[in-house]
């Protein structure tokens, strides 16, 4: 999966990416840079610790995020953005719920103002990819030849856009959505939001503007995520084993990087399924009602051209029994064909022959 990070500048932004990556990546000292920063994010799941700690493996991979964080965006008028964000599963767009004298935010933040402003921004960008596309295929239909669908799904985009909404309000067939899949369009992709305030605005649930917040994003289907950024970060570098305890004053149960992945998985409709062995542990993201051999395909292509069987065990009923061994004795390894639709938290082997 990969998500991009969208804000303002000094909205908290590259201190949200150096809370997911661990990249330490220069922020408020260097407000004016217009570098593009990428980065990966592990994404927490107890299963997988239980698993590794079950099956002690030579080596043991979280699920992971990449993670790209452009330059903050300029109010007034549409930005070039980054083609890195074009592939984009999703966009996670940063608002600030702080005040800071020190970095030039000592007026009370605005986070609805400037969720709309980045909108409106990201809304000016694809109207102008949409009409460049749709005045091409208007002066040479010959050269310019639409995909099935593309036509109309272009209408509709431009039809949404202008009128100040996003790619995604509109209904799509299939086809058109395949069709539109070319552009990388912004407001097409889903969005998430988040918060980034103060430890006391954490700690309350009351974050300036976050009441409002609320509203706005539940309104436009978008999830919201509170956190503050710069004190997760911190703990972030404590041991592994009392940032439970810190994160439990704040009043929160989950890391931001933990939420935002939660968050992610739900709003894409994401799962994982696992494999294990003593070389690896492993978790893979899937989308719900990925069949079993598409699953395979995640792991190399071969797999899935010469896909025969899956072998498939629940995660509780490893988890209850131990060893393959009993799971086989009980009757709860299974075999599954093809078609078989994968359930989050599956674990699986795979045969195949090529």
């Amino acid at each position: 999966m990969k998500i991009g990070l969208l804000g303002l500048p000094l909205s908290g932004k590259t201190t949200f990416f150096n809370l997911l990556t661990g990249a330490g990546v220069a922020t408020a000292a260097y407000a004016g840079e217009r570098a593009t920063h990428t980065g990966v994010a592990k994404v927490p799941d107890s299963r997988v610790d239980v698993l590794s700690d079950l099956f002690q493996p030579q080596k043991t991979t979280y699920a992971r995020i990449d993670v790209v964080d452009i330059p903050g965006l300029s109010k007034g008028g549409a930005v070039e953005f980054s083609r890195e964000l074009q592939d984009a599963d999703a966009l996670v767009l940063i608002l600030r719920g702080f005040v800071n004298e020190a970095i030039g935010m000592a007026q009370p933040p605005q986070p609805v103002s400037d969720l709309q402003d980045i909108l409106t921004e990201l809304i000016i960008s694809d109207l102008s990819t949409v009409e460049r596309r749709l005045e091409r295929l208007g002066k040479n239909a010959k050269a310019a030849k639409p995909a099935p669908g593309e036509r109309e799904a272009l209408a509709k985009a431009q039809q949404a856009l202008e009128n100040g909404q996003l790619v995604s309000s509109q209904e799509y067939t299939a086809e058109e959505k395949l069709a539109l899949r070319n552009y990388g369009l912004y407001t097409e992709k889903p969005m998430l939001t988040v918060l980034n305030t103060s430890e006391e605005g954490l700690s309350t649930n009351n974050a300036p503007g976050q009441a409002e917040l609320t509203v706005y994003t539940r309104e436009h289907c978008m999830p919201l995520l509170v956190v503050c950024a710069p004190l997760e970060e911190e703990i972030n570098q404590l041991p592994v084993e009392e940032r439970a305890a810190f994160l439990e004053d704040l009043g929160v149960s989950e890391s931001g990087v933990a939420r935002l992945a939660r968050a992610a998985y739900t709003h894409l409709d994401l799962i994982s399924y696992f494999t294990v062995g003593s070389d690896e542990v492993r978790a893979w993201t899937i989308s719900r009602g990925t069949t079993a051999r598409q699953a395979a395909g995640k792991i190399h292509s071969d797999i899935e051209r010469g896909f025969i069987r899956a072998e498939v065990v629940s995660y509780d009923d490893m988890v209850r029994e131990q060893t393959m061994a009993k799971l086989r004795e009980k009757g709860l390894l299974r075999l599954e064909g093809k078609d078989y639709i994968v359930k989050d938290g599956d674990i699986m082997s795979f045969r195949f022959n090529v």
